[in-house]
């Protein structure tokens, strides 16, 4: 309760005074004022996704009149061919880079966690970096790497990649996890007899578990929306769908781009949900 809260006693009991009826009104504009620039935020942030979606059903090819509510870009989207491909090179770029950052930035989570060894702090910042780092920049570094070692660009670097830069978004959603930890449930399953890989498959993984479908979740969604990465070090037929996007609104943006726009904000509002679930979850647990 604050300070200057007026208390008036009222026999043995002491209560809460009504505010008088013009510190009430003083209060007004102020709340008004926030009211405004939060709305101001918002319509800033999502009026112009919602002109974007809504667009993607008219059907005037180009400009930005509303010419009639038509389907035909999602139908043109399904039969586009080059679309498909890229959107199938991009599901299986964001399924292994996940599978890989996941398992690696886990693994490297619990060994930080658990394990003191010098300099840890040093590997700790290190682990961080890739998050801080403009994305432009690990690209090119990625794309001269790729060319110093003679790896042709393709899938396989595009895959590398990914896992390079999910996966320290991965250490970080499991450290948070791993911090609050009951080491006590480890201990009791060994003094029950079981041996360190039936106590981590019993006991440590299950546990682990949101953690880890939370930070597969974010790691798949990272990976299925770069653009900048994917843009360096992506090979000829082997461009994933931000890359295509990218190429084709060169051309001019058209309602075919607001469609598989529109489909790709919804797949990844979708698994953020998702991940976000899972976190409110494991953190209520």
């Amino acid at each position: 309760m604050a300070s200057d809260t007026p208390i008036v006693l009222i026999g043995d009991r002491a209560e809460v005074a009504p505010r008088p009826r013009g510190a009430t009104a003083k209060l007004r504009p102020g709340r008004f004022a926030l009211t405004v620039a939060a709305l101001f935020t918002f319509a800033f942030l999502y009026v112009p996704i919602a002109v974007l979606i809504a667009f993607s059903f008219n059907s005037a090819r180009t400009g930005a009149t509303w010419q009639g509510f038509t389907l035909q870009w999602y139908e043109r989207m399904l039969s586009n061919p080059r679309l498909i491909d890229a959107a199938a090179n991009s599901l299986i770029v964001a399924a292994l880079s996940t599978l890989g950052s996941v398992v690696i930035g886990t693994l490297m989570a619990i060994a930080m966690e658990r394990y003191r060894f010098r300099a840890q702090a040093v590997w700790d910042g290190l682990l961080y970096m890739p998050v801080i780092v403009p994305e432009i920049v690990m690209g090119i570094s990625l794309l001269l790497f790729f060319a110093s070692i003679g790896l042709e660009r393709g899938l396989i670097t595009l895959i590398i990649s990914h896992i390079a830069f999910s996966m320290p978004f991965v250490y970080l959603t499991m450290r948070a996890r791993l911090a609050d930890f009951d080491r006590s449930l480890e201990e009791a399953a060994q003094d029950l007899g079981a041996d360190e890989w039936t106590t981590f498959r019993r006991v440590t993984f299950p546990l682990l578990l949101p953690g880890i479908i939370s930070s597969a979740l974010l790691a798949f969604t990272l990976s299925l929306d770069d653009f900048v990465t994917s843009f360096f070090v992506a090979g000829v037929g082997s461009q994933t769908l931000p890359v295509y996007i990218w190429g084709q609104i060169r051309r001019g943006i058209t309602p075919e781009i607001n469609a598989i726009s529109t489909v790709m904000l919804i797949l990844s509002i979708v698994l953020v949900i998702l991940s976000q679930a899972l976190q409110r979850r494991q953190s209520s647990h």
